[in-house]
């Protein structure tokens, strides 16, 4: 996408961000008495209607909720806004690209006057007594259907859906939206990603930079660290990884030896399992030209083939999933060669090959894209907004997949999950926590207290995070070493008392019906998304692909960063290839795209001798200078390492 381009998105973004946070301000302040300093009327005005009076309590419920993370009055409001336009924009960005991919009918395009909402119309003609004519009932009803998949952005329960813009200001941002210069970007894949980044303006970023040369939080860590990755960035970077791995599971009988940046030799010999490479006369070598060590065979060693949906890729800064989306295109190919492949071994999954799963082709093809969602693909993020986005992006990407195998919308296999994790703290309502733990039983309330503190710092540690070591050690503390529950693993301990919290957690949430339950509720469900989180982190992965951020650690780890990551703590980008070099099982690989001093000042000297030497060794390194990152003032490298056995 041009630059050009990219500014259009950019201004439309801005200027819908500011009508949104403008008129949900109003609302707020106007309407339900919640002051933008944070100060909250004890009693609803006599003004409201009973529907309103709950939606008021329903909204200071979420101010509250922010407040409880640590934020300050006035921040907790300011937060609420941003979510909610955030939102709201999101919502009818998303609707503007299905609308461009025939994923839904004609809905915002026209506004009212859209096809879609004409049809709606003819089916329910009372309508036209409501004051918009039903033009929300239909737009939400939308949302409703869209969101039995994509539920993290469409789910109509989340407290940032509570306001709604009223008509001018929803026609206002129909007409940014709907815009003439903006009409090719909207069947673009990368559109929704610009859009994420340009939410918050260049002159935000350079005030946070000023005010403070580390970041504060987790959100200046996140708004400061917004740089979209260049394609051929994440095509160079996936290609040498994931597409490697899959070239050398089949020595080289693969559409993937094809790909745009696969490096690979000319004259690759192929060992068979248990055999070693022939020994080779370095002194030889050393005069040989360049063009004759080209022709010298290069010994690859053997790598077991693996059923494709026993395949684990992390992106553990996803973004809005950029390079998950290009993984995606891969593992298409991959799952396709893998069902004709007879001496593929049985899944872990479901102890079957492919073959035995799936009897034809065809069957195999309607159910990949699920397949890869549910188990291929994994994203962690410390933005609440990056979850929205790139779930979203990845259910798009698994429609393409059906509308190019000519299946109906009607009879497309459900997308049934996504491994999209946001690294937040457990909610922080003390009282809260204190009246769920009440309800467990005493071990494990006390396993779940150990969690909850070691969640703490998550927002801003993010996937750094090392919980699964956390957790490996409460269990051991509240069962003992051996297990007083009953005899396993850790990680089988672990799941079973996840799956015990997670039942708790939605009896909690459903039981009561006062005033509170909004509270429980929202309790709960930022609960639940911390125990994804430590899921995603307690797995091991075959590939690992990254943007990181770079520079200082957020202001509020710092200390907790010179213990966890001793030899990384210099850089944040070089603990994130520290952590994803751990991640990998053996012989995994890592691709990343960071800043290149790394590779040349004395402050790296750990992280190049014992991480990249020692750990994982590069196979693949670019050095791609200034200006690859967008505005990033950085000059980059991208490069591939894989873990030794």
């Amino acid at each position: 996408m041009d630059k050009e381009t990219r500014n259009r998105i950019q201004r439309a973004t801005q200027a819908a961000r500011a009508l949104l946070e403008r008129e949900y301000g109003e609302q707020l302040d106007g309407v339900y008495d919640i002051r933008l300093d944070g100060t909250i009327a004890s009693e609803p005005g006599s003004h409201l209607d009973a529907e309103q009076r709950v939606l008021r309590t329903k909204l200071a419920a979420a101010v509250e909720h922010e407040r409880a993370a640590g934020l300050k009055p006035a921040e907790a409001v300011a937060q609420y806004l941003r979510e909610a336009a955030f939102t709201t924009l999101n919502r009818f960005v998303a609707l503007k690209m299905l609308e461009a991919r025939g994923l839904v009918q004609e809905c915002v395009s026209r506004g009212d006057q859209s096809a879609g909402f004409k049809e709606f119309t003819g089916l329910a003609p009372g309508l036209v007594q409501l004051p918009d004519h039903g033009y929300r009932l239909y737009i939400e009803s939308l949302f409703d259907e869209i969101g039995r998949e994509v539920r993290v952005l469409f789910d109509r329960r989340d407290p940032a859906s509570l306001l709604w813009p009223r008509r001018q200001t929803l026609n206002d941002l129909l007409t940014i939206l709907n815009a003439a210069d903006l009409a090719s970007t909207w069947g673009e894949d990368e559109t929704i990603g610009w859009v994420y980044q340009y939410f918050n303006s260049d002159d935000e970023r350079k005030k946070m930079r000023a005010e403070s040369q580390a970041p504060r939080n987790s959100r200046e860590l996140a708004v400061r660290n917004q740089f979209f990755t260049p394609r051929y960035v994440v095509q160079f970077l996936t290609d040498n990884t994931m597409g490697r791995i899959w070239y050398e599971m089949r020595q080289g009988n693969t559409k993937l030896r094809d790909l745009d940046y696969l490096v690979r030799r000319p004259n690759e010999v192929f060992l068979a399992e248990g055999e070693a490479p022939p020994e080779q006369d370095e002194k030889v070598d050393e005069n040989l030209s360049q063009e004759e060590l080209l022709e010298r065979p290069v010994h690859v060693p053997f790598r077991a083939r693996k059923d494709p949906r026993d395949l684990k890729v992390l992106d553990p800064a996803c973004g809005s999933g950029h390079f998950l989306l290009y993984v995606f295109d891969l593992l298409l190919m991959i799952y396709e060669e893998a069902w004709a492949d007879d001496a593929l071994p049985r899944s872990a999954v479901t102890g079957k090959t492919l073959h035995e799963d799936y009897a034809d082709l065809d069957s195999l093809r309607a159910a990949a894209p699920g397949l890869i969602l549910r188990h291929n693909l994994h994203g962690i993020d410390i933005d609440p907004r990056c979850a929205q986005i790139a779930a979203l992006a990845l259910w798009m990407r698994a429609q393409r997949a059906f509308k190019d195998l000519g299946l109906a919308r009607d009879v497309r296999p459900r997308i049934q999950k996504t491994n999209i994790v946001v690294a937040e703290p457990m909610p922080g309502e003390p009282e809260l926590r204190r009246e769920f733990i009440a309800t467990l039983d005493p071990k494990l309330g006390k396993l779940v207290e150990r969690v909850f503190e070691r969640m703490e710092l998550a927002g801003e540690a993010g996937s750094l995070l090392k919980i699964e070591d956390d957790i490996r050690g409460a269990i051991r503390e509240t069962y003992g070493a051996h297990g007083e529950l009953f005899r396993a693993s850790d990680e089988e301990r672990w799941q079973q008392a996840e799956k015990d919290v997670l039942q708790a957690l939605h009896t909690y949430a459903e039981r009561a019906t006062n005033s509170r339950s909004y509270q429980r509720r929202l309790f709960a469900e930022d609960a639940g998304q911390g125990l994804g989180f430590i899921d995603v982190c307690g797995q091991r992965y075959d590939v690992v692909l990254m943007n990181p951020p770079f520079g200082a650690f957020a202001e509020g780890v710092r200390t907790w960063a010179a213990n966890a990551w001793p030899r990384t703590k210099n850089d944040i980008y070089a603990a994130f290839v520290e952590r994803g070099v751990a991640l990998l099982h053996a012989r995994g690989r890592i691709g990343a795209i960071t800043s290149r001093t790394g590779f040349f000042l004395s402050s790296f000297e750990k992280w190049r001798e014992q991480v990249l030497l020692g750990e994982a060794p590069p196979v693949v390194v670019a050095d791609l200078g200034h200006g690859v990152m967008d505005d990033a003032m950085v000059e980059a490298a991208a490069y591939c390492l894989e873990r030794v056995a």
